[in-house]
């Protein structure tokens, strides 16, 4: 049996008409109808809302339909693609902003030493790691790449300087010196705020999410 007979099945066993039903899951009828007469299928979410409403296991929903479960897969891969090419995005931008501060340096910062410090390692480049970071904590990463972040986020905001300050030092005196480790930890303060924030904002969008449902089971 295919997935519209057993959602128009489910839901008919539910006592609830199409436009109720609607409601609840937050569709229009018309959606609802069409999920029903097969025209279109629903997303994994309806999916789960229907399986609630109509007290219906997802197993006996899905079961026998390969059309459905390709399209659920297809779905799946496609949030997956999105998800990595936004986080592409920002990982792009976030160093383009960090290679312009340096290239910012060479270009005539250097003339104003006190105003490049200011406008960029303290204000420009901490902003740019607080944002990529915060970005990152909404995101769905496993605790190596929150330890790779932080890492790289210091050790970037570290080559700032060292490529700046230091680079046009050493061009001046000859000396060859390595970059100092120390430098690393105000880039992995900001990525930790960042990541930090990030995750309090993920854990109260679902915590918003999670109630409403709730109130409607008190009810």
């Amino acid at each position: 049996m295919e997935i519209g007979q057993k959602l128009k099945n489910a839901r008919a066993a539910a006592g609830l008409t199409q436009e109720a039903a609607a409601e609840k899951i937050g569709v229009s009828r018309q959606t609802v109808s069409n999920w029903e007469n097969n025209r279109s299928y629903p997303d994994i979410l309806s999916v789960l809302s229907m399986s609630e409403l109509y007290d219906v296991s997802l197993d006996e929903l899905l079961k026998g339909d390969p059309g459905m479960t390709a399209h659920l897969e297809d779905s799946t891969n496609l949030v997956k693609s999105r998800k990595r090419l936004a986080k592409t995005v920002w990982f792009a931008c976030y160093l383009l902003v960090w290679a312009l501060c340096i290239l910012f340096f060479w270009l005539g910062g250097r003339s104003d030493a006190m105003g490049y410090s200011l406008s960029v390692l303290y204000l420009v480049l901490p902003a740019a790691t607080i944002a990529f970071s915060v970005f990152m904590g909404q995101a769905e990463c496993g605790p190596n790449e929150r330890w790779l972040l932080l890492l790289l986020c210091g050790f970037l905001y570290m080559c700032v300087p060292y490529a700046t300050f230091s680079l046009s030092n050493m061009a001046h005196t000859s000396v060859f010196r390595l970059p100092e480790l120390w430098t690393m930890l105000p880039g992995l303060l900001c990525a930790a705020a960042g990541m930090g924030a990030g995750a309090g904002v993920k854990a109260l969008r679902n915590r918003k999410a999670v109630l409403p449902s709730q109130n409607e089971e008190g009810q």
